[in-house]
């Protein structure tokens, strides 16, 4: 059984909502127990303890001002190379260390393009075991903008509006652990059973359980 820990305290994006859906479909289809660590506002300080006996790590939290204790604690579970998800707004998951997009998952948050029409999903690399036998989907929030991404990391999917294209789901190593990133992750994608396919096979690819 794989231990997943999800940390939720994206407020604009419901995501303790969104991780209890996530939460209730993953321990339904596959062999993973998760539990959730629930910041109740961007100044909370609950207890990480719980990452300690991870076997991954799901972040999807929002300029949080966690510092201190817990913020070591957090930055400590990166250095060390363990496994991780990022979902969406876990591009700025801390504000204390904001570096965690560019130096752990990859990235290069600049904003977002506003609200607009859906986004298309295409699949870059449509061998790769986290997109097995996802359908076809697309996804309802803003695409974000990730002009620069980490020369190590690999794409997996890009998004496409009328006007833009980006990057919007990949992989990497970090200290020798496989890190994910999606900026996929609106509300509505959590009612897509496609989308919550990809997400749970993301945090299997990063525990190496495919």
């Amino acid at each position: 059984m794989l231990n997943l820990c999800m940390l939720s305290g994206s407020f604009e994006y419901d995501s303790e909502t969104s991780l209890t859906i996530f939460k209730k479909y993953v321990e339904r289809n596959y062999p993973i127990q998760a539990d959730m660590i629930v910041y109740q506002s961007e100044d909370d300080d609950p207890s990480l303890a719980a990452i300690d006996d991870a076997d991954a790590l799901l972040v999807f939290t929002r300029r949080l001002n966690t510092d201190g204790d817990s913020l070591r604690q957090f930055q400590s579970y990166c250095e060390q190379g363990r496994p991780i998800v990022g979902v969406r707004t876990a591009s700025h998951a801390y504000q204390n260390w904001l570096e965690f997009d560019k130096e752990v998952l990859g990235g290069d948050y600049q904003g977002h393009y506003g609200h607009g029409p859906t986004v298309q999903l295409e699949k870059v690399a449509s061998e790769h075991p986290i997109l097995k036998d996802i359908p076809k989907f697309e996804s309802y929030g803003s695409l974000y903008k990730n002009p620069s991404i980490s020369d190590d990391a690999s794409v997996l999917l890009m998004g496409h509006t009328d006007e833009h294209t980006e990057p919007v789901a990949w992989t990497r190593l970090h200290n020798g652990g496989r890190v994910c990133y999606t900026s996929l992750g609106h509300q509505k994608d959590f009612e897509l059973e496609a989308f919550l396919q990809f997400l749970a096979q993301n945090v299997l690819w990063v525990a190496e359980q495919i």
